[in-house]
């Protein structure tokens, strides 16, 4: 690895950033929207100085780590899901199945009538975004809940630390798989920081707590096993992926042109095995059936930051004169099937060197068909582009920050025209990168 000290652009890049990150991380409550854009642009312009004026790869590294570790002592600002952590968390230490029932039916207005005041769960009910709603959180997540609230039962900072912790050590492991499939695809180490120095990643993730860290660790890592042919290790990885979180399920597919029907039945078997192994703690008769309803929220009543939907809204709304979220929701999943369906067919070559590309393909037309896009929700489509051509998701990672001017009040109160920004400049970016392509490819 590269020694050659850093010049005096470098470090300004990075100071600014620190110092961005500093403020994000103690300085700016959500609502602070004006705040939050011109600290992450700052956040940002680093970045991008960084990606043009690339830092020796130890140097970088260690940057990556002191970066997120300034967060370290900070409570999130921009996310209260950590709320929702503690109090499944709180089940779980107590030898209770977070799966069985809603906040409200244990802490509710009518529960707390009827329990002590100063009970833990009565003191987190006021506090979640979520009360009304079974618990989403997989397995992987329950188990860290549980283990950081079993250590510190009423010690809100340390609960924070210890997710924190292991968050910054999946990203450690993170930082490790990209460098190792960096070097087995025969790319240069210095992409790796697309990812590692990602403003978007290190705040959403190490900042504000969210377990997308888990996901791209895991799917890595089940990516780097196959390339190393230890399908076996793979399957382990990729079932510790999903039990983190649901997403990778998607991906699955594309493994069957790679593998063959026979390897892939069973890898899938492997998979399925793993998951079934990491739920077996909290299966009840009721944990299909909550779970179901609370992502049949997600997809037929919760909105956010999306782009399709909210077309297709607009139409329904001149159409029947009311959201028509029930039945638009079900057709743009129908369509997501659709779409991987096409990616797994259109592919001419499907190989592990490939692979990348076609789940970067699979979840960015996934989210573009959601109802519901998060601004940590694109963190695994950056960790995906460093392995790639692509670059939209890096900008995407940029643009999503607008998706914050909805909380500038207490009134939660989405900009469509900050949403229109958005999009905007990503399609854009996406369709020239499309037609770069197709250009160079004809050229050929």
């Amino acid at each position: 690895m590269s020694r050659r000290p850093l010049i005096a652009s470098q470090i300004v890049a990075l100071l600014g950033s620190a110092a961005a990150y500093g403020l994000l991380a103690y300085a700016t409550p959500r609502p602070a929207f004006g705040q939050l854009l011109l600290l992450f642009a700052a956040a940002f312009g680093g970045y991008a100085w960084l990606l043009h004026r690339p830092l020796p790869v130890r140097s970088g590294l260690l940057a990556a780590l002191l970066l997120r570790l300034l967060w370290l002592p900070a409570l999130p600002a921009l996310s209260d899901d950590y709320h929702r952590f503690r109090w499944d968390g709180a089940l779980v230490a107590a030898g209770q199945n977070p799966y069985r029932a809603r906040p409200d039916e244990l802490a509710g207005p009518a529960a707390a009538r009827a329990a002590a005041p100063s009970s833990p769960l009565a003191a987190l009910y006021p506090r979640m975004n979520s009360p009304h709603y079974y618990s989403v959180y997989p397995p992987v997540c329950q188990a860290i809940f549980g283990a950081a609230s079993w250590l510190f039962p009423s010690n809100e900072r340390g609960f924070v630390l210890m997710l924190r912790l292991v968050l910054l050590a999946a990203e450690a492991g993170t930082a490790l798989l990209l460098l190792a499939l960096l070097r087995h695809f025969g790319l240069a180490a210095e992409k790796g920081f697309l990812y590692l120095l990602n403003p978007l990643v290190i705040v959403e993730l190490t900042g504000n707590l969210h377990f997308e860290a888990l996901l791209i660790c895991g799917l890595l890592a089940a990516l780097w096993a196959l390339a190393r042919g230890r399908r076996g290790l793979s399957a382990a990885a990729l079932a510790l992926s999903i039990g983190a979180k649901l997403l990778p399920l998607l991906l699955l597919p594309l493994l069957l042109r790679r593998l063959g029907w026979q390897a892939f039945l069973k890898y899938a078997a492997l998979v399925a095995g793993g998951l079934l192994l990491l739920f077996i703690p909290f299966l009840t008769t009721e944990l299909v059936q909550n779970v179901g309803r609370s992502l049949d929220l997600y997809f037929h009543k919760f909105e956010f930051n999306a782009s399709l939907y909210y077309l297709a809204r607009a139409i329904g709304y001149q159409l029947s004169g009311y959201n028509e979220i029930a039945h638009i929701g079900t057709g743009l999943g129908v369509l997501a099937v659709v779409w991987l369906a096409a990616v797994i067919r259109l592919e001419k070559q499907p190989t592990l060197r490939t692979l990348p590309a076609a789940a970067l393909a699979a979840l960015t037309g996934y989210y573009l068909l959601a109802t519901t896009v998060h601004p940590w929700y694109l963190t695994p489509l950056v960790a995906l582009s460093v392995l790639t051509r692509w670059r939209f998701a890096v900008v995407w990672s940029g643009a999503a920050v607008l998706s914050y001017g909805a909380y500038r009040s207490a009134v939660y109160a989405e900009n469509l025209a900050l949403v229109a920004l958005e999009y905007a400049v990503v399609l854009t970016v996406l369709g020239w990168e499309i037609w770069h392509r197709k250009r160079a490819s004809a050229a050929l």
